[in-house]
C-alpha cells in the first residue's frame, strides 16, 4: 500500500478490501500475462500471446487493404498506406542503408508496423495493455534484428572478414587488441540488442504504469467520496492526457526501434568501421 493510507486514512480491514479490489498499488504483477482460457488451452497462451498473434493478423490486413485497388489519385486510405510507407522507405531504408535498402526493407516495414499496433493496444479498452510493456517481447523483436545485423555481415564479407571488421576498429596498435577486441565484442554484440530491447521495454512498461496510476488511483479517491471525489475525478480526465502521449510514444518508439535496426544492419554491412 506504500504511502497512500497515510494520504487516504480509512479503518484497518476496509482499506486492505478497498485496495486489493481496485488492485492497488498497481506494480509488476500488473504486468504478468493472464492465462487466455483456462483449461481449455495451455496456460502459456496468455493475453499477451493473444495480442502478438492479433497484431501480426492486423498487420497483414492493413497492409492487404493498403495494397488494393491503388489508383494515381490516391484515396484516403491509400494515401495513409503510403505515407507510413514512404517514411519507412525513404526515412529509414534509403537514407540510413543507401541504395541497397531494398532486401531490408519488407522487414523494417514489418517491423515498424507489428510494434505500432501492439503499442497501440495499451490505449485501447479492450486490451488496455501494451504488448511490449512485457520485456519477453521486446527481447525477441531484438534477438531478430540483431541475428539480421549478423547474417548479412557474414553473408557480406565473410566469417573471419566479419568478426575482424567488427572487433578490431582500423588504426588499433596491435598491443591494444587484448583490450579493444573484448570492449568490441561486449558493445557489438551484447550491449546493442539488450538495449534496443530495454529502451522499447521500459518506454512502454513505464508510460503503462503511470497510467494504471492515474485510472486506479482516481477511481479509488472517488469511491472514497467526499471532497476526494474532485481530486479523483481531476485524476482520470489526467488519464486521458496521458492516454493521447502514449498514443505518441508508442509510435516514436516503433520508429526509433526500426531507425536503429537499420543503423545497425548498416554498420554490420559497411565497408569501414
Amino acid at each position: 500500500m506504500g504511502f497512500l493510507p497515510l494520504l487516504v486514512p480509512l479503518d484497518g480491514g476496509s482499506t486492505e478490501e478497498l485496495f486489493e479490489h481496485l488492485g492497488w498499488p498497481p506494480g509488476v504483477e500488473s504486468f504478468a500475462g493472464r492465462p487466455l482460457l483456462p483449461g481449455v488451452l495451455p496456460d502459456w497462451v496468455t493475453n499477451t500471446v493473444a495480442q502478438a498473434i492479433i497484431g501480426a493478423i492486423l498487420v497483414i490486413i492493413m497492409w492487404l487493404v493498403f495494397a488494393r485497388k491503388q489508383t494515381i489519385v490516391p484515396s484516403r486510405r491509400q494515401f495513409a498506406g503510403e505515407f507510413l510507407y514512404d517514411i519507412v522507405r525513404n526515412g529509414i531504408g534509403r537514407d540510413i542503408l543507401g541504395p541497397d535498402f531494398r532486401p531490408y526493407l519488407p522487414y523494417l516495414l514489418g517491423l515498424i508496423s507489428f510494434i505500432i499496433v501492439n503499442n497501440f493496444f495499451g490505449e485501447f479498452f479492450f486490451f488496455m495493455f501494451p504488448t511490449f510493456s512485457h520485456i519477453a517481447y521486446p527481447y525477441a523483436l531484438a534477438i531478430m534484428s540483431w541475428l539480421l545485423y549478423i547474417i548479412v555481415g557474414i553473408k557480406r564479407f565473410g566469417v573471419g572478414h566479419y568478426f575482424k571488421k567488427m572487433l578490431i576498429p582500423e588504426g588499433v596498435p596491435v598491443g591494444l587488441y587484448p583490450l579493444i577486441i573484448p570492449l568490441e565484442f561486449i558493445s557489438n554484440f551484447i550491449v546493442r540488442p539488450v538495449t534496443l530491447a530495454l529502451r522499447l521495454f521500459a518506454n512502454m512498461f513505464a508510460g503503462h504504469l503511470v497510467i494504471m496510476v492515474f485510472v486506479i488511483g482516481g477511481t479509488l479517491l472517488i469511491e472514497l467520496g467526499g471532497p476526494l471525489i474532485a481530486a479523483g475525478s481531476v485524476s482520470l480526465i489526467m488519464s486521458f492526457a496521458i492516454f493521447a502521449l502514449e498514443l505518441f510514444v508508442g509510435a516514436l518508439q516503433a520508429y526509433i526501434f526500426t531507425v536503429l535496426t537499420a543503423q545497425y544492419v548498416s554498420s554490420s554491412i559497411a565497408e569501414g568501421h
